[in-house]
Order: C-alpha cells, then structure tokens, then sequence
C-alpha cells in the first residue's frame, strides 16, 4: 500500500472534522441568536404586561349615567386603583353588574353579548337622538349610549 491512500484518507478525515466545526459553530451561533431573541421578547412581553398590569384611572367616570328608554349606567370604584363595577340595565331586557378596568381607550368589561370597551363621547355620538347635543356622555356602541345631565 502506497503513501497515496494514506494521505487521502486523513484528508478525508480533516476535511469531515472542519465540516463538524463549522456546523457546530452555526449551531453555537443560531443558539446565541435564538437566546438573544427569546431574553428580547421576554423582555418586550414584561413591558406588555406591566402595561395590562397598569389600568388607566377612569376615576372622573364614577356615578350615575342616563341612557333612553330605562337604560341606565352605575359606575363605582372597586378596592383596586383603575379598576370598576359596572352595573347596567343595557337594553330593555338585559342587565348585569359587570367587572371594568380601566384603559387608554376608556374601560373595558365583558358582558354576555362579547368584550366592550365604555368610551367618552358627546351625545351625537351615541347616535340617539334623546341623547343628541348632550357634552358628558359615554358610549359602549352605536346605538348605547349614557350621558350626565
């Protein structure tokens, strides 16, 4: 056996061993990078959540509210800052006290007909024509409405 073998065989071999390396080095490196994006978003998901955890003070929105037709608004505080009781008779037929928290938006609560969000608008807004020309008002959707004389 000749010299010639030998020489391609442990080329082969260095050859497959810088093969190994290399892939181990992008793995080593993809690892880092995924590591980095997972702190990242850890990281941006706490800002989330301290955010969610934060509810806006809607304090200025407490007392009664007067809709059309029987409906009518309660807003109270609860123990926890930023977060209020609800109660409303919403349609003629459908009442509840429901559990809000304040938002950028105005106070989110989930009643049986879906999440709503109650937001400051003027009286047209509410698009009730009782409710028409009124400044004080708050909206949960068009058509519901509640405003303070």
């Amino acid at each position: 056996m000749g010299l010639a073998p030998l020489v391609l065989g442990l080329a082969a071999c260095n050859t497959a061993d810088q093969a190994a390396q290399e892939t181990g080095n992008a793995v080593e490196s993809t690892g880092s990078a995924v590591a980095n994006a997972v702190e990242e978003g850890a990281t941006s998901l706490g800002e989330t959540v301290t955010n969610i955890a934060a509810p806006t003070d809607r304090d200025a929105w407490v007392g009664k509210w007067t809709g059309v037709e029987g409906t009518i608004l309660t807003i109270a505080k609860t123990d926890d800052p930023g977060r209020y009781k609800l109660d409303m008779q919403y349609t003629l037929d459908d009442k509840g006290s429901f559990e809000g928290t304040g938002t950028d938006a105005g106070i989110a609560f989930r009643r049986p007909d879906g999440q709503q969000v109650l937001r400051a608008t003027n009286g047209d807004a509410t698009g009730l024509k009782y409710l028409a020309g009124k400044k004080d008002c708050l909206t949960v959707k068009q058509g519901e409405g509640y405003c303070r004389d």
